[in-house]
């Protein structure tokens, strides 16, 4: 016996979270030119960091001997006046990974089981595997989430529904009507964790105030990331809303300075920043119809995205991504997912997507 077949089964069977290929990476293993590679593979802002953010970052270098505040102060003070809520409703992360794995983390035992879709977020059954709960994966519809089968799919020990909404990696899209009837009609004894780390993509039509829901349902969670359109994704910073009682068991379990005082103060700064993401939010618009009008042009089916990036289906995936990465432009295959035929391309800005598309019709080729 060998010391690791000490570890749960449900620990060895898990297999790791693959990110997208580094630069620097592809560089070493094809030989190529570091500066000429494009990474469109982990739905980054092609922009970078908040310029207010930046300015943040070099005020508490020389800080940085000290431990960040554990609480998080100023962010969730930043945080709950942008969105009208009370600071102990909030959770801060290491990103938004980190919270929802606070939220299975405080629900969750071996006992119960969560809920998620096909082709979701590929973290949610990660953190409900490293619990040893029981995890139960619902049929997607047209790639998105079936709210009539996952409601259908909610057992006696059920505790956690997780839902994208933009989804990853699909990029599909539940309107608020829809995700309201679902929360009324679900058990308040079940908890809704509603990811929305792609909120700020969404055009002003389709943002309902989810926030505000909050107060009609103490059984939902919303969580956001720092990551995508504030350009702080290396920095790793996300956040949580939830009633009061829910936010206190999930900082409970939260580790001590989960977030460093780098990402605390460039978080805050980022959420100030209204302009930057405009901007970033103007050029994802712009880029998202340069990508799907070549897609179309190429004739390349993809499925309709809100987010920053777009899955497209193509024959060989494997063999189409090998192409594109000898071409210096990185994308994000996603078989992980239950999508063996597609890729995943991120937004970037102008440049960037035409040599995409370019290398794409070269690889097809």
């Amino acid at each position: 016996m060998q010391i690791s077949d000490l570890a749960p089964p449900y620990i060895r069977g898990i297999a790791p979270y693959q990110p997208g290929k580094p630069i620097s990476e592809l560089a070493r293993e094809m030989g190529l030119d570091a500066a000429n590679i494009i990474k469109l593979a982990s739905n980054e802002n092609p922009l970078g960091v908040s310029p207010l953010a930046q300015r943040a970052i070099r005020r508490v270098l020389e800080d940085l001997a000290r431990y960040p505040d554990g609480n998080g102060f100023e962010l969730k003070q930043a945080l709950a006046a942008r969105y009208g809520v009370a600071q102990e409703t909030i959770v801060l992360g290491n990103g938004s990974n980190d919270v929802l794995e606070l939220a299975a983390r405080a629900f969750l035992t071996h006992a119960d089981s969560a809920i998620y879709s096909q082709h979701a977020f590929a973290v949610y059954p990660l953190v409900v595997q490293a619990i040893g709960a029981t995890g139960i994966e619902v049929p997607a519809r047209d790639f998105g989430h079936d709210l009539d089968a996952m409601m259908r799919a909610v057992r006696s020990n059920t505790r956690l529904v997780f839902i994208a909404n933009p989804n990853n990696p699909t990029g599909t899209f539940v309107r608020a009507p829809r995700l309201e009837a679902f929360l009324s009609a679900l058990p308040r004894q079940v908890l809704v964790v509603l990811d929305e780390a792609y909120n700020e993509y969404l055009t002003p039509e389709l943002r309902a105030d989810s926030v505000a829901w909050l107060k009609r349902f103490p059984n939902l969670v919303i969580t956001r990331t720092f990551s995508k359109v504030y350009g702080l994704a290396g920095l790793r910073a996300g956040y949580a809303f939830g009633d009061p009682g829910v936010a206190d068991l999930m900082n409970r379990v939260r580790q001590p300075f989960n977030v460093n005082g780098i990402a605390l103060a460039a978080a805050a700064a980022a959420l100030g920043d209204t302009d930057f993401v405009r901007k970033s939010y103007e050029l994802n618009q712009t880029g998202m119809k340069q990508i799907t009008d070549g897609l179309a042009r190429l004739r390349i089916e993809y499925i309709r995205s809100y987010g920053n990036f777009v899955s497209f289906k193509v024959k060989d995936a494997g063999g189409v991504y090998r192409g594109l990465l000898e071409r210096g432009v990185i994308v994000r295959p996603i078989a992980s997912y239950g999508m063996p035929d597609h890729l995943r391309v991120t937004i970037g800005i102008e440049s960037e997507n035409a040599r995409f598309l370019e290398s794409l019709e070269q690889a097809l080729a």
